[in-house]
């Protein structure tokens, strides 16, 4: 008896054990399992499906892309973090395409100004030696450029028949001047007209003869610039001979080219270095500006004056020259970025901004409006903030790599930059009534590349090429009918041609401009939707006109029927 409840006892012991155990291993189990399926449900519902064409498409789930027809890829969680526009790359990518980025800040603005020029003559100390004695010149006493001359120096000696005789009536009225004094006065006046000298009249009457020879004296000292006559040559009064200049001082004129003009002003301080003295830098004040531009080579003058006694300087001598100027006032900041860090897209200007992520960098576009140049950098007046980091070496690389990616880049602008840009026209009514016909001409167009056929469509181009052309009598603008002249072009184009890829590329041009002209349409009998495929035209995106708000992708057809969106509408 003892021993059975001795094994009833063992019995529900290991019974109990038995189920602590399977608690211990199954029980257990089983709630990991249950946290586990718990973590995969809510990763799954927290993946998100994209299109690899058209990045900004996210979903929950996986599917076909709204646009394309693709099928939707996964996103990783990070990349799911990125905004539409912003791409991401790693950090070896960067290194590997040396890409470098900087810190936007404020600060003073001085824009430095290198200008060139040469050393030339104080005009005002230049002076044209002209010969006083209509005459013959029998011999230059000063024969070359370059040679310093005094004041009262012998220059010339000139035969001058004209003087002989002066002095021959000059001699007939000494014998009268007792009872002709006047004659004899006129006669001496007449010499002295010629700035011949009252020392040289009396050496005349001394003599009792004629002198037939004169010399030509220096009005000025300095050095001869230039000889303007030659040994033999017969001069009338007042022709010049040399050109003297004084050069203890001299000018040095700078080039100033018309977009430099705003930048120096008289009075403005320049520093400028001469090539023949090497290692020395000068300093002085623009003392004047030309106000008149040359006409040849579209360029002003500044001028500094500059001491010259010791005769370092020599007209013709190359000098440059820095102004350097803060543009910003003594209380303002601006800020400043690197030329480098700059893309230009016609009237737009762009940079990429970078933002830190946990493995590589994000990069997206951003739109800026510059201020002046400063020679290697620009002002920025608008779109950056201080403290953005940007693109300042490789941004070529960034923006192909944002191209290959599908994001927004310099080529691929947003949709709302490549719709199409319209200008005000003024329509006439009888233009707008005319034209509402080829609108549905050109609806019937479209609808056959849908359907590719390119047989119909050259029908279809040719008709309505005849419309166009009884339209275009009514343009009332040469915008307008330039517009009418590109229609007409591509429908002609388009009828001529049955390769349908050549008339897909033709109706992308003729959209433009019927965009451009439904525009400015004043009353439509329907609302028209502008829509818009960034994968036509070699991903660079195309525009087309439709009747209804559904895609029906001309530049596809079947291939890619939905490929893409309503970018506006008219009313």
């Amino acid at each position: 008896m003892n021993t059975n409840k001795k094994n009833i006892i063992l019995g529900v012991g290991i019974l109990i054990a038995g189920i602590l155990l399977g608690w211990l291993f199954f029980g257990g189990s089983s709630e990991e399992s249950g946290v586990e399926e718990v973590h995969d449900h809510a990763a799954e519902q927290e993946e998100v499906w994209t299109c690899s064409m058209h990045p900004q498409i996210r979903q929950p789930e996986p599917g076909d892309c709204p646009i394309c027809g693709m099928d939707l890829i996964p996103m990783s969680v990070e990349d799911n973090s990125l905004e539409p526009n912003m791409f991401k790359m790693s950090e070896n990518a960067m290194k590997l395409a040396n890409i470098s980025t900087m810190a936007v800040g404020t600060g003073n603005a001085s824009k430095e100004l290198r200008l060139n020029g040469k050393v030339g003559v104080d005009e005002r100390s230049s002076y044209t030696q002209a010969t006083h004695i209509p005459g013959r010149i029998e011999q230059l006493k000063v024969n070359f450029t370059g040679e310093k001359v005094n004041r009262g120096q012998t220059l010339a000696i000139v035969y001058s028949p004209a003087l002989v005789t002066a002095q021959e009536e000059l001699l007939q009225a000494q014998e009268i001047k007792e009872s002709q004094p006047e004659l004899f006065e006129a006669a001496k006046q007449k010499l002295r007209n010629w700035k011949i000298g009252d020392a040289q009249i009396e050496r005349m009457l001394s003599r009792g003869e004629p002198i037939d020879r004169f010399p030509i004296t220096a009005d000025v000292s300095g050095v001869v610039t230039e000889l303007m006559a030659e040994q033999g040559d017969y001069l009338e009064r007042g022709m010049p001979v040399y050109q003297i200049a004084n050069l203890d001082k001299l000018w040095i004129l700078f080039d100033l080219y018309e977009s430099d003009l705003n930048w120096v002003k008289e009075g403005s301080t320049i520093e400028y270095t001469v090539q023949s003295i090497p290692g020395e830098t000068f300093e002085a004040k623009i003392d004047f500006i030309d106000p008149l531009l040359n006409n040849n080579t579209r360029v002003a003058t500044a001028r500094i004056e500059v001491p010259n006694k010791e005769d370092r300087l020599k007209p013709g001598m190359f000098v440059s020259g820095v102004v350097e100027n803060d543009i910003s006032g003594a209380e303002s900041q601006e800020m400043v970025i690197p030329k480098s860090a700059v893309l230009w897209t016609g009237k737009r200007s762009v940079v990429y901004i970078k933002e830190n992520m946990e493995s590589g960098a994000g990069f997206k576009l951003r739109e800026i409006t510059l201020g002046p140049a400063l020679g290697d950098s620009y002002v920025v007046q608008d779109g950056l903030e201080e403290g953005e980091e940007i693109v300042v070496n490789g941004t070529f690389t960034v923006d192909a790599a944002a191209q290959l990616q599908g994001k927004r880049s310099m080529m691929n602008p947003a949709q709302s930059d490549i719709s199409a840009k319209t200008m005000n026209m003024k329509l006439s009514e009888s233009f707008q009534s005319g034209f509402k016909g080829i609108l549905n001409s050109y609806f019937n167009l479209k609808d056959v590349l849908v359907a590719s056929d390119a047989e119909k469509a050259s029908v279809i181009a040719s008709e309505l090429l005849q419309e166009s052309k009884k339209l275009k009598a009514e343009a009332s603008s040469e915008m307008l009918s330039a517009h009418l002249e590109k229609i007409n072009e591509m429908l002609q184009a388009i009828s001529k041609n049955k390769d349908l890829e050549k008339q897909r590329d033709h109706f992308r041009i003729l959209s433009q401009q019927m965009i451009a002209i439904v525009s400015n349409v004043e009353e439509l009998d329907k609302t028209i939707y502008v829509q818009h495929c960034p994968m036509a035209n070699s991903n660079k995106g195309a525009d087309w006109l439709s009747q209804s708000a559904e895609v029906r992708n001309p530049y596809y057809g079947e291939a890619m029927l939905t490929c893409g969106e309503v970018t506006s509408e008219i009313k």
